[in-house]
Order: C-alpha cells, then sequence, then structure tokens
C-alpha cells in the first residue's frame, strides 16, 4: 500500500569527494528512506479517516484488498485514472499544496460517476526528486479530503523519490479509482436520450484542473497581483487553485429518487468537447449562456487573454462542472433534489435533434 519506493541514477563521470573504498548509502545517493518512513506515518491517520465497507487489512501491504459490497448483485467494475496537470505548476510558484490533492481525487471519482458508478478506493502516485514530508503531507491531506468526499477509501500509494527526476520543489501526481455499479443501473446516456430531453447544469467551483496552461499564460501576459482580493475575500491566488468540486454524494443521493439518463464531467475539453460523449449521434446539446452565472474567474480571463468565446467554451467548463441530462419529466424533481443535496444546479438547456453534421454542443 503506502510504500516509499525510491530509485536514483548518479550522473555519468560525477565526482564523488569520497575514495573508491568508501562506503555508500542510499541518503549519499540523494534518496532519504528516513523521510519516506516520516511521511508514512504522517499518512496513516489520514488514510483511516476514509476507511469504509469493503476496505480488507491495512497499510503496509504489497498489494490492498478490497470486496465489493455484498448489496450489488451484478456488479460492475468501473475505473479511471488521470493527473491534475499543469495546475501543478501554479501550486510550486504559489507554494500551495494542499488543494491539489482534492483535484487529483475529483478528475478521476467525477469521471467514474458519469456511469452511474460508487468510488469504492483510490491509489495515489507522488513522485519528486527530493522528499519534503511537510510538501508531500499537504498533498495526500488533500487526497484524504477528496476521498473522505467521494466516499471512497483511500487504500493505497507510491511515494517515489528519484534524484535527477525534477527539479528542486517540484513533483508530479497521479491517481486511481475504481468504482461499482449495477449492471442494470449502468448509465449510458447514448442509448437513452432523445430530443426533448432537458439539459442541468452543476455549478463548478472554479476552473477545476483544466485549462492551466492557457491559465497560466494569461496570468504570465498580465501579471496580476496573486495575493489581492479578487473574488470578495478570496485571492487570485485562492480561486485559482480552488479545488474541483466532487459531485458523487450528491448526485448518487439524487439517482436514488430520479431517473438521469446521461451525464459529462466538463474537463479538458470544455462544454463543447464533453457533452458531445454521452449523447446520440442525431442529437444536439443546445445550451443557452445566459442561463447559469459564469464566475468571475472566467470573464478576467477572457478579458486579459483576449480569449474567444468559441475557445472558452471549449477549453474550460464555465462555471459548469457536471451536466445532466433528464426526462422533461423529471427536470423539476431533479433540480429539487440536487439543491437539497447542496448543489447550485441551472436548467441551461435542451437535447434537439442535429442538423445534419454540426457541432453536437452548442451554445447560444
Amino acid at each position: 500500500m503506502f510504500v516509499f519506493s525510491s530509485s536514483c541514477t548518479l550522473p555519468i563521470g560525477a565526482q564523488l569527494t569520497m575514495t573508491q573504498n568508501t562506503s555508500l548509502s542510499y541518503r549519499d545517493a540523494g534518496v532519504d528512506i528516513d523521510a519516506g518512513d516520516e511521511l508514512v506515518e504522517r499518512i496513516k491517520p489520514l488514510a483511516k479517516k476514509t476507511l469504509r465497507e469493503g476496505v480488507l487489512g491495512g497499510i503496509g501491504g504489497f498489494g490492498a484488498l478490497f470486496e465489493v459490497p455484498k448489496r450489488y448483485k451484478e456488479p460492475v467494475l468501473v475505473s479511471g485514472t488521470d493527473g491534475v496537470g499543469t495546475k501543478l505548476r501554479l501550486a510550486f510558484d504559489l507554494n500551495r499544496h494542499d488543494t491539489v490533492g482534492q483535484d487529483l481525487v475529483a478528475m478521476s471519482v467525477n469521471d467514474i460517476l458519469v456511469l452511474g458508478a460508487e468510488s469504492l478506493f483510490f491509489l495515489d502516485y507522488f513522485a519528486c526528486g527530493k522528499l519534503d514530508v511537510d510538501t508531500a503531507a499537504a498533498v495526500v491531506g488533500g487526497i484524504a479530503k477528496g476521498c473522505e468526499l467521494a466516499g471512497c477509501a483511500l487504500i493505497g500509494g507510491e511515494t517515489a523519490e528519484m534524484p535527477g527526476m525534477y527539479p528542486a520543489g517540484e513533483y508530479d501526481l497521479a491517481g486511481f479509482a475504481v468504482g461499482v455499479v449495477e449492471k442494470s443501473k449502468a448509465i449510458d446516456g447514448k442509448a437513452t436520450i432523445v430530443p426533448g430531453d432537458v439539459v442541468l447544469g452543476l455549478a463548478s467551483s472554479g476552473a477545476h484542473s483544466n485549462g492551466y496552461s492557457l491559465v497560466r499564460k494569461i496570468i504570465e501576459r498580465s501579471k496580476p497581483d496573486m495575493n489581492a482580493k479578487f473574488d470578495g475575500e478570496r485571492t487570485l491566488a485562492d480561486v485559482v487553485m480552488a479545488p474541483t468540486r466532487i459531485y458523487v454524494k450528491q448526485v448518487l443521493a439524487t439517482m436514488e429518487k430520479v431517473n438521469i439518463k446521461g451525464m459529462a464531467h466538463i474537463t479538458g475539453g470544455g462544454l463543447l468537447e464533453n457533452v458531445p460523449r454521452v449523447l446520440p449521434e442525431n442529437t444536439v446539446a443546445e445550451l443557452e449562456k445566459a442561463a447559469w452565472p459564469r464566475p468571475k474567474l472566467f470573464d478576467w480571463m477572457q478579458a486579459e487573454g483576449n480569449v474567444a468565446e468559441n475557445e472558452m467554451h471549449r477549453v474550460f467548463n464555465c462555471g459548469i462542472g457536471l451536466v445532466i441530462v433528464v426526462a422533461t419529466a423529471d427536470a423539476d424533481a431533479a433540480m429539487a433534489e440536487l439543491k437539497a443535496q447542496g448543489e447550485a444546479v441551472y436548467r441551461i438547456g435542451k437535447i434537439r435533434a442535429r442538423l445534419g453534421d454540426e457541432a453536437q454542443t452548442v451554445v447560444v
């Protein structure tokens, strides 16, 4: 499970201030096993808080065991994996490491949610050149929080210290989630969505973890004061580093009461390229731009970067982190239940027949 694994290579021709007979240690090569052990000890209570039904065994084994809940009659496993992307560059620059862990979890658990799956467990991979225990603990703390929000267990992970592979102060993250859905309840929008259905949008918490190469380019051009008040009491740094919203528990609870035909997690590709992934080829999702409030961050980025409107919708979520398609008769009930679950939800459009080879998502 949480294994501290390290590898390093000394550069060819490297000059060591040691004789050929000096006894070398892993620490001499740049790997601190003691720091790794300290991190594992700090991770244990964080992981323990995420334990749930199905977890077998504890931290420290070579693998993690999980038993599929017995309430499932025909369980189908659903998996997803992702990273945080170049949002990490801002985490390094701003020295903010406590939210990217939640981003990491959100990217995978929200993806498998759109198939109707309950998140069961999550594993992470943290790689760096030199392990900073405080930084790594902050990142894993965010991962644990994300797992709690999703209702899944942080069941294992890998921490790799690899000298020479990453610049000082930098690291990389990857995550992997497994969920389960009853075979008869798996959501397949392509088989069920028809013209006349209603499109609902759940509010995002910001840019989430997508489009950050453009976000950073805009910041580079604008050179704003990242610590100045930007949106209420929040600074621009607060806003761009806001963690991705996790929709799992709220949507699963809604599914118990309302039939959901299809869902799309709005990640890379924005609204224009993610929604078509769940639509039948003969349909179009027509979204009304005025139907939801666009957070200040997106207006600021569009103005400072002179970004075209179509490009905004093609890159960013523009305030909508999850799209849900329901029948017209179920729209009011779905909105009421989602609001009861704490979501800001908007009726943002409709499904209509596709004309020729037009784009399958249009924003009007």
